[in-house]
This record gives C-alpha cells, sequence and structure tokens, in this order.
C-alpha cells in the first residue's frame, strides 16, 4: 500500500479537542463534523485539505479526552495517513481500529506545510518529495496491516468470518 499526499503540518500535543471541538460533537453525522476538524488551530483546515493529504504532527497527537470522534473525522475526511513522534495510547489504537494508518517517527523537523509525501507501508520508508529525503519507520504486522486494508476492526471482522449481521 502507498499513499501520496500534501502535508498539513502541526506541533506537538494536539488534543482530541483540537481535532474536533466538543460543541460539534452534538451534530448529527460525522459527515457533518468534517467542516470543523481543527478549527481551534486552523480554522479553515477543512477547506484546505483534499482526500489523501498526510498530517504531520510533533509528540503526543491525540491526547486528551478517548472520543473515538477524533479518529473517525480524519477517517470521514479521507486522511492517507497520520505521522507524529508520537501518539496517545487509546489515540493511536482507535485510528487501527478504524482503518485510518498512523505511523510513529522520531523526528518530523523535515516535514513542512504542502510538502509532498510518499508513504510504502509496505518498503517501511516515507520520501519527503519537496525535500528529497526519505525515512523509515517501523512496519505493521501482518494482521495490523489487514486490519488497515480492510478498513478497520469491524470491515476485517465482517471479512474474515462468517458474519452476516446487519
Amino acid at each position: 500500500m502507498i499513499k501520496t499526499g500534501k502535508v498539513h503540518r502541526f506541533d506537538s500535543n494536539i488534543d482530541t479537542d483540537q481535532i474536533i471541538p466538543s460543541q460539534y460533537l452534538v451534530l448529527p453525522s460525522i459527515n457533518e463534523m468534517v467542516e470543523h476538524v481543527m478549527e481551534p488551530i486552523k480554522p479553515n483546515f477543512s477547506q484546505s485539505f483534499s482526500k489523501g493529504d498526510i498530517i504531520v504532527a510533533g509528540r503526543n497527537f491525540g491526547c486528551g479526552s478517548s472520543r473515538e470522534q477524533a479518529p473517525a473525522v480524519l477517517k470521514e475526511m479521507g486522511v492517507g495517513c497520520i505521522i507524529a513522534e508520537s501518539f496517545a495510547r487509546i489515540f493511536y489504537r482507535n485510528c487501527i481500529n478504524l482503518g485510518v494508518p498512523v505511523i510513529e517517527l522520531k523526528d518530523v523537523s523535515g516535514f513542512s506545510d504542502g510538502d509532498v509525501v510518499k508513504v510504502d507501508f509496505i518498503q517501511g520508508n516515507i520520501i519527503n518529495e519537496n525535500k528529497k529525503s526519505k525515512y523509515g519507520f517501523l512496519q505493521y504486522s501482518k494482521y495490523v496491516q489487514d486490519l488497515i486494508d480492510s478498513g478497520g476492526l469491524i470491515e476485517y471482522f465482517k471479512k474474515t468470518t462468517a458474519f452476516k449481521g446487519e
């Protein structure tokens, strides 16, 4: 699996209230929440974001409350993947469960807003095409890669079992 997209760069300690502010959790659908993603930090973020774009952040991305809407709204808007120096553990696992690719990279200082990057999940590398730089990362286990490829835990379950639910 290869993902190519434009970088949207964020600092450290981006919490779930910044990803999707709590006042928008009352909206009837995740789709309606999309226009408010990252609103406290970048008010026009959803308008500048294109499907497949990549979020790059510093340490502790997704900290704060463990609300599943934070990764769900990023998935809904079509994030290609999220690269960060570290993630809040529950946010990281919620991303995997929803099929949102996440990568921990020790140093993200070589990425800027607007850079175009190519992420190769099979080879375990990221190429910043603007800066002609390459970074390696720890690849997923086969099971986690299957979860991501399936679109998340529920879709994986449906695909790999005799589940006949609605």
